[in-house]
């Protein structure tokens, strides 16, 4: 991968390892990765982090204001053994400090609970301990052996999370679909067995499907009664497909059902010169809920573009199918069950722009700001108003190494 020419002796499986995003998930090869590398001895360490400080102005009724940080850290140590290599792979948030109430404001955002009510037009905080896990991998013949277990880590479901994506390092907000697509990066009792040869690999996991609880200083501990199955294409080092599916069991505390996720992606990145790259991503993802019957789809088109050195575009383009809007309103969800069904097709749109303004001793630091719109089926209108937007304002910074 790009970047790694100061880690001397790593063998195949090291490198392979450390290109590893979020569990087993990776970004397109290409992609160089934000990160400091050390070696301590036999051990080649490398250590990730980013943080985005937000004002958020959320319009309509149901919108509102607030100031917050999301945020992220990694650190991961590899060492050759036994002709392949070990990864210990460890990622921590600071937001359940940083964001008050358990919650930050984002019109039709929903999944999970504050205060045991379901959570709508709102995003939850990501736990303290996002994952902690470690891997092996060994080179047999041509291919790629590799094996991971993870007390709180990433099954092989879904597209790179998105805190952990390319394409989406400029946006500090989470997508609508996000759990439609991807809310599984932080699973409980995580193990994946993977095997790769040429430009394809599969993968294969067992963990626990619960999500998160409100507490996040608790790592989400539960049997491994959730399985997932993920086929990668990588034919060249600017594209990555993906499918997967799985069934995770009763993954949301306020529903009694099973989910049964399908997902498909394709992300492509082409570098773009002092460690910048254009990157995109176009996703599916679909719920099948058990107990409701319901078919929830997503679709997202998100891209970063460096337009020139230090400047960056970024986009977002999202639907998604809603049937948790009014869940904390349960009389309100049956009047419009009964008139006009429990599920709303969501539209979003959103636009930016970041300007980094300055490397301070390998921070990189930034300004930006981005802008969504939203369009909503006329009988929700009434309670999100017309034309409902939403605002975000932000510091970034992001650990990057210095040249």
């Amino acid at each position: 991968m790009p970047g790694m020419s100061g880690m001397s002796g790593m063998n195949d499986a090291g490198m392979y390892l450390m290109n590893m995003a979020s569990g087993t998930s990776t970004n397109p090869d290409s992609w160089s990765m934000p990160m400091l590398m050390r070696s301590a001895g036999p051990w080649s360490l490398m250590f990730m982090g980013q943080a985005f400080l937000v004002d958020t102005q959320q319009s309509g009724p149901r919108g509102g204001d607030k100031l917050y940080s999301t945020n992220a850290f990694m650190f991961s140590a590899s060492h050759s053994l036994g002709g392949g290599s070990l990864l210990l792979q460890s990622m921590f948030s600071l937001e359940t400090l940083t964001i008050a109430d358990r919650r930050y404001p984002e019109l039709f955002q929903t999944g999970e609970t504050a205060y045991g009510r379901p959570l709508s037009d709102a995003q939850h905080p990501h736990n303290f301990l996002m994952g902690l896990g470690v891997q092996y991998a060994h080179s047999l013949g041509g291919n790629m052996l590799q094996v991971y277990y993870a007390p709180v880590g990433d099954p092989a479901l879904g597209p790179v999370a998105y805190p952990h994506r390319a394409s989406a390092a400029e946006l500090p907000q989470a997508p609508l679909g996000h759990h439609w697509q991807d809310s599984t990066h932080i699973s409980g009792n995580v193990a994946t067995v993977a095997l790769k040869r040429a430009w394809f690999r599969l993968e294969a996991s067992g963990f626990h499907g619960a999500e998160p609880g409100e507490n996040r200083w608790q790592i989400p501990w539960g049997g491994m009664d959730s399985w997932s199955g993920r086929l990668s294409l990588v034919p060249s080092g600017n594209w990555k497909f993906q499918a997967s599916a799985g069934r995770i069991t009763h993954p949301e505390r306020q529903s009694p059902g099973d989910v049964i996720r399908s997902t498909a992606s394709v992300s492509y990145n082409r570098p773009a010169g002092h460690g910048d790259s254009w990157s995109s991503s176009l996703i599916w993802g679909r719920n099948h809920d058990t107990f409701t019957g319901h078919n929830l789809n997503s679709y997202l088109l998100e891209s970063v573009y460096p337009f020139s050195r230090r400047n960056f575009l970024t986009g977002r383009v999202e639907y998604v199918d809603k049937d948790e809007l009014f869940a904390a309103t349960p009389g309100l969800e049956e009047q419009l069950d009964r008139t006009a069904g429990s599920t709303f097709r969501i539209g979003a749109y959103t636009a930016g722009y970041t300007r980094d303004i300055g490397t301070f001793k390998m921070i990189a630091t930034g300004v930006g700001a981005n802008a969504s719109v939203y369009a909503l089926p006329a009988v929700i209108k009434p309670y999100y108003g017309e034309r409902p937007w939403g605002i975000n304002i932000f510091l970034r910074c992001r650990l990057k190494p210095g040249h």
